[in-house]
């Protein structure tokens, strides 16, 4: 490992140990003749992409263009400098609960995975894989993955790198009520991976609606989360935005909100990037067409809320609490 490699790793166990941002234990870390240098920004430019939504996995048609329109926004994201592409939920097929009930489509029950066009899928994917490694273009793409009968399979994101590697895979962990009952087994784990000095943790589905998920990855150091999503019920509902939103600025790390394009709503949700501090940094259109959006992300080094949070949840405030003071006990006086 190089010594820049050894150093990472030494503030990162400072960081596990102390509970301090990663930001804070290398400034402890660094020699005395630095500690006055401002820390070096890491950047990295991060394309968000909003896919044609398709539902139906027994159609080869559909599986053929959805990994097409992929490929075409990872030309695109190359083109505008990308070093990073995020897809939504599902980017390669999100299978219908519907289409793939085994006593469906009028009643829900559990999925027969026996109807989905593995072998396409897998042909697309390993497409997808040789033009990431082309482009250098690391991509992360929703798809659902299989495990080994008769287990039910996974919801996730791939992570291949640069050079056309699958170096990880994130599986949903809090799964809606249809999709725990009838249709994936839930993942375990938080997923992070760095590029170029930045750590991204991914998340899915609807876990924006879980804070504990995001809180964990800012315990994990990332500075920017992955969540891909299909939306909610309608696809319009607001609430999956806002809460990617909330969730940027309350852990001042940034979100990349993937959701697939959804033609002929009124005002549709699309994909978007969001700063720290939770404003849009970057918005695909609302139009419903597929498409990309931009933003250079970096590692946050000047923030200050991050350790000042972390030192707050640790017992800082208990020295000052008051006991015994019939002014603090009583709460029925001015």
């Amino acid at each position: 490992m190089t010594e820049n490699g050894n150093f990472k790793r030494r503030v990162r166990a400072r960081a596990a140990k102390t509970g301090e941002s990663y930001t804070t234990a290398r400034m402890h870390l660094l020699p005395s003749s630095a500690e006055d240098v401002a820390p070096e920004v890491r950047r990295l430019r991060l394309a968000v992409a909003q896919t044609t939504h398709a539902d139906d996995p027994r159609d080869i048609d559909k599986l053929r263009r959805s990994g097409q329109e992929i490929r075409l926004l990872m030309r695109q994201a190359r083109q505008a400098g990308a070093r990073l592409v995020h897809f939504p939920e599902g980017a390669t097929s999100a299978p219908n609960k519907r289409i793939m009930s085994e006593i469906g489509p009028r009643e829900i029950g559990p999925s027969d995975w026996r109807r989905f066009e593995w072998a396409v899928l897998r042909e697309e994917l390993d497409a997808t894989r040789r033009l990431a490694r082309e482009l250098e273009l690391w991509t992360v793409i929703g798809s659902v993955h299989p495990l080994t009968e008769p287990h039910r399979p996974h919801n996730s994101l791939y992570v291949v790198s640069d050079h056309g590697e699958l170096v990880t895979r994130y599986d949903e962990r809090l799964l809606s009520n249809t999709k725990i009952s009838f249709m994936y087994a839930p993942g375990s784990i938080p997923v992070t991976f760095e590029v170029d000095g930045i750590r991204f943790g991914c998340a899915l589905g609807m876990e924006c609606h879980y804070p504990e998920i995001f809180s964990e990855y800012e315990r994990l150091d990332v500075h920017c989360v992955l969540f891909s999503t299909t939306g909610g019920s309608p696809a319009t509902e607001p609430s999956f935005a806002a809460e990617a939103q909330g969730h940027a600025a309350s852990n001042s790390y940034w979100v990349s909100f993937s959701i697939p394009a959804h033609p002929g709503q009124a005002d549709p949700a699309s994909s978007a990037i969001v700063a720290p501090g939770g404003r849009w940094a970057a918005q695909c259109p609302t139009d419903g067409t597929a498409a990309i959006s931009v933003a250079d992300i970096d590692d946050n080094p000047g923030d200050l809320s991050r350790p000042w949070r972390r030192k707050a949840r640790s017992g800082l405030y208990e020295p000052h609490r008051v006991a015994g003071d019939p002014r603090s006990d009583g709460r029925d006086m001015f």
